[in-house]
C-alpha cells in the first residue's frame, strides 16, 4: 500500500521523505544516516519509514 501521509503517533509529515529514503537505500547507503539527513529524529516516524513495504505493484495486478 501507499505510505501514510503523516505519522500515526505524532502527526509529523513523512510521505514526502519516503521516495528519497527508498532511492538512497537502493544505492546502498545506511538507513539510519539517511533518516538523520531527512530530519526524522523521532522513533515513531523512523519506524513507519523503515517498516513500510511497497506492495502496490502486487495489488494493482488484480
Amino acid at each position: 500500500m501507499e505510505i501514510p501521509i503523516r505519522c500515526f503517533t505524532c502527526g509529523n509529515l513523512i510521505a514526502d521523505k519516503f521516495e528519497e529514503f527508498a532511492k538512497r537505500v537502493k544505492k546502498g547507503e545506511d538507513p539510519g544516516k539517511i533518516l538523520d539527513d531527512l530530519g526524522l529524529k523521532r522513533y515513531c516516524c523512523r519506524t513507519m519509514i523503515i517498516t513500510h513495504i511497497e506492495i502496490i505493484g502486487e495489488i494493482s495486478r488484480f
